[in-house]
């Protein structure tokens, strides 16, 4: 596709910062070439009409699974299921119209929501009655647990024998049998006997990922696992080949995974140095630590014991040494470190080892801690102290479900006061970025921020807001999505609509600041241009006063976004990685 001429007229413009006066934006052979006021004064072949609808810079997701994400949606996804039984269903369609061709042929994907289960917990037997010949291992929509079947247990040898592996839990019945459920480190005891996927299974599954992005208005991303992990072939070889092709339309930077169990420091590092790419759309510059688990398993670290009668304070999968020296020899390296930290003991640790390393906020590190749900508040401060992004996953601050089931009720009073401290962020003056987690929740940027700004979502099992006080304005939501999450990226071409760089843009349906707060959510993406090119239109814009500009039929744009990538009601409160 040629890169685009285009003058959008009668639009709200935020540039990444804040709301600009002009109500033009013009693009010319794919660039910014003017932000003004009223018609251009040499008009391009196309103009848009926006009637007051707001434009924004392409958002910049900070933390996706693009690759995995859209490898999910291709196999067995259950992701979009209204329940249990609406997921049982998708499960037995999927193994009618796939049939085995080989032998053991092997059942995957994922997006099971543990809501629908006592516990957070399914079972094997449940699994046995839609798919009961068939080895099946199903990631839940946080890829911390996986659902298997009976089969799938006998293959991978996994019995009343089999103990824990060090970070993993193994669900057990009475008798000390394997349910079917596996926390964390003992998804691989059975993900290991899965046939990897092969180069054009993964390469599909990011170009689907890459176009529900696009529908979406996402125009880069970081994507938080580069590496082996959860069943998952290692993407790498994958972006690097699409970069050289130019099937990667967007920016990506990955992080490349932080094995656990790493013993020789210098040598993990000396490995991801070779790794490393700073050219082209597809960078390497981050590595990415799992320093916990999640609420809903007890595996988030705590600091405090649980209030469940399991008590115990969650998994803590590095020692306070091993992150001092990993991150030590990484940052002098030059990477920036990206962690995973759910439970206000793991966002201590991170915020220690960032604290051991020297880290400030005038040192030009793009260290940041993704998910930050549970933060003592005497720690919120010392992310603007030290310079460390807090990497909002805002759609997840809500009463969901999962919120009120597994999560409150193990956390107790004092820590649910804790949950999601964005405006206390706000307020401190720390960095904000946003990313969305997917596939464990939709990447759509509006449903996010409107619960940022709202701490609520009109889906939710409850639609109360979740500490109230501690929702983001939205301007400071809108800046954290595009500007915020560019900065961590280091990207020099996403997050701001500035002249005469390459038009990375989203066209909103509405002007967020003339609906009511709660209707924020309504909001979709008409238009998304990457890179100065037009990657997803809206089948009917409503606004347009010329014919779509004809799409290169090598690699048309999406008109609409994937289907099955999506998830009702709002994110679980799952975490993944």
């Amino acid at each position: 596709m040629d890169p685009v001429d285009l003058d959008i007229l009668d639009v709200t413009i935020f540039d990444g910062h804040a709301i600009r006066p002009e109500n033009r934006v013009s693009i010319r052979s794919g660039r910014i070439a003017e932000i003004g006021t009223g018609p251009a004064a040499s008009p391009a072949g196309r103009t848009i009409t926006a009637a007051g609808r707001l434009l924004t810079p392409g958002f910049v997701d900070a933390h996706v699974h693009t690759a995995f994400g859209g490898q999910e949606s291709l196999a067995c996804d259950v992701s979009g299921a209204d329940g249990l039984a609406d997921a049982l269903d998708t499960i037995r369609r999927f193994a009618a119209d796939t049939p085995a061709d080989s032998s053991p042929a092997w059942i995957t994907g994922g997006g099971w929501s543990m809501a629908d289960f006592p516990g957070g917990n399914p079972t094997a037997q449940i699994l046995d009655g839609v798919t009961p010949d068939r080895p099946t291992i199903l990631l839940s929509a946080d890829h911390h647990s996986a659902w298997v079947n009976t089969a799938a247990l006998a293959i991978s040898g996994v019995d009343s024998e089999t103990p824990n592996p060090e970070g993993g839990i193994i669900v057990r019945d009475d008798s000390g049998a394997p349910t079917g459920c596996l926390h964390e480190a003992a998804i691989d005891l059975v993900s290991a006997h899965v046939p990897p996927a092969d180069v054009e299974a993964v390469r599909a599954g990011l170009l689907a990922g890459q176009d529900y992005l696009s529908a979406l208005g996402v125009t880069a991303w970081m994507d938080a696992i580069v590496g082996d992990y959860g069943g998952h072939r290692d993407p790498f070889d994958t972006y690097v080949r699409a970069d050289e092709t130019h099937d990667l339309r967007s920016e990506a930077v990955g992080s490349l995974w932080w094995p656990r169990g790493v013993e020789d420091i210098d040598a993990e590092v000396a490995r991801l140095r070779d790794r490393r790419r700073t050219d082209g759309r597809f960078r390497t510059t981050s590595v990415k630590f799992m320093l916990d688990g999640i609420v809903e398993s007890q595996t988030a670290a705590m600091r405090a014991e649980y209030t469940c009668t399991c008590g115990g304070y969650g998994t803590n999968y590095f020692t306070r040494d091993h992150l001092e020296a990993s991150f030590a020899a990484l940052d002098a390296a030059g990477f920036d470190i990206h962690c995973h930290a759910i439970g206000d003991a793991a966002v201590k640790a991170a915020l220690d080892a960032f604290e051991a390393i020297g880290a400030n906020p005038n040192d030009g590190r793009r260290h940041h801690i993704a998910h930050v749900q549970v933060v003592d508040p005497a720690d919120v401060p010392r992310f603007a102290e030290l310079g460390i992004t807090a990497n909002l996953q805002a759609l997840w601050a809500c009463f969901d479900q999962q919120m009120i089931d597994l999560n409150i009720p193990v956390l107790g009073p004092e820590r649910t006061a804790w949950l999601y401290p964005f405006g206390s962020f706000a307020s401190t003056g720390a960095h904000l970025a946003m990313g969305s987690d997917w596939p464990v929740s939709t990447a759509n940027p509006w449903e996010a921020i409107h619960v940022a700004a709202n701490r609520s979502h009109p889906a939710a099992a409850d639609t109360a807001p979740l500490l109230p006080d501690e929702a983001l304005d939205l301007i400071t939501a809108l800046r954290a999505y595009t500007a915020g999450s560019a900065h961590l990226l280091r990207s020099d071409t996403n997050g701001h609509i500035r002249l005469g760089e390459r038009a990375n843009l989203a066209l909103a349906s509405a002007n967020p600041f003339t609906l009511a707060p709660g209707e924020i959510s309504t909001i979709t993406n008409t238009l998304t241009i990457v890179d100065g090119r037009i990657a997803f239109e809206a089948a009917s814009p409503p606004d347009a006063t010329a014919p779509p500009a004809p799409s290169d039929t090598a690699a048309p744009p999406p008109n609409t976004p994937p289907a099955a990538p999506h998830v009702v009601p709002p994110a679980s409160t799952e975490r993944p990685s």
